[in-house]
């Protein structure tokens, strides 16, 4: 695959990403049931996709990296059920945004666990979209109800699981993308599985034929499919080709919640969600034009 053609199918992908709250809202499920099948009809999707593919993982490299693909995968779970909750109470600009401050979340976890130090540039950009972030949950919200503030805090909290989940993955050398991402789906089914039996139940079997319509379009399109994609194309990209094409997703969720949803957003979210891409964009963009 040439380096081209990967970037234009990552860029795909990365904008289909950003489409995915127009089916979420459309499940009539909970937060918890919906990461639970998600995890199951992306995982049998992957499961289907390697066995044409003739690529099984080696039972003694999963026996290795096994108690940390299980860990990764119960935080997955459980960063989705917080992101598709957060749909439920702010905008999916504003959750969308927050979510965003994923990538400086790993950029400090990298300098605190692998000693990888920060310069000077990335601190201020760090500090920079922190205070978008501030501005972006719109602490005023606070005296209507909360309601928004409570969704914002909602997907930060995702894009910690988020965060977590890239950090650990640094830690797993024996089992390859496409392996991993189908064993941590399996887990995070096999770890929301009880949790939704215990909480909320299974009620997929009586939603509407549409209802099901959009859960598979979840499990095995946005799980399924473009997950294979993405996995196909990283391996003929740049590290920091990766990470910008990365930003068309918020920024197609964002046009999606205001021309489609028709969801407002105000100046100062605004403001703060620009100060949060543009900063960590600022800092990936001078990133690569050190290395490259």
């Amino acid at each position: 695959m040439s380096n081209g053609r990967a970037k234009w199918l990552n860029l795909l992908v990365m904008v289909a990403f950003g489409t995915m709250s127009l089916v979420v809202k459309r499940i009539p499920l909970t937060s918890s049931e919906m990461a639970m099948e998600r995890a199951v009809i992306g995982a049998v999707t992957l499961l289907a996709v390697q066995l044409m593919r003739k690529k099984l993982i080696s039972p003694r490299k999963l026996k290795r990296e096994l108690p940390l693909l299980l860990l990764n995968g119960g935080i997955l779970g459980a960063g989705w059920i917080l992101l598709f909750e957060a749909y439920r109470y702010t905008t999916v600009s504003v959750a969308t945004l927050a979510y965003y401050f994923a990538p400086v979340l790993i950029a400090v976890g990298c300098a605190l666990w692998f000693g990888e130090k920060m310069n000077g540039r990335q601190i201020v950009c760090f500090v920079l979209a922190t205070a978008g972030l501030v501005l972006m949950v719109d602490l005023r919200n606070l005296s209507g109800g909360g309601q928004s503030f409570k969704g914002a805090l909602l997907a930060l909290l995702s894009a910690v699981c988020y965060a977590a989940v890239v950090l650990m993955n640094k830690k797993i050398r024996t089992v390859d993308g496409m392996d991993r991402t189908l064993v941590q789906l399996a887990a995070a089914a096999a770890v929301l599985l009880p949790y939704v039996l215990l909480t909320s139940g299974v009620h997929a079997f009586s939603m509407s034929g549409s209802g099901w319509i959009y859960l598979l379009i979840l499990g095995v399109f946005y799980t399924g499919v473009c997950y294979v994609i993405y996995f196909s194309t990283i391996g003929h990209l740049r590290g920091q080709e990766v990470a910008l094409l990365s930003y068309a997703d918020p920024l197609t969720a964002v046009l999606c919640s205001l021309l489609i949803l028709g969801e407002g957003i105000t100046a100062v979210q605004a403001v703060g969600g620009a100060m949060i891409i543009g900063f960590t964009l600022l800092n990936e963009w001078a990133s690569a034009r050190i290395k490259s």
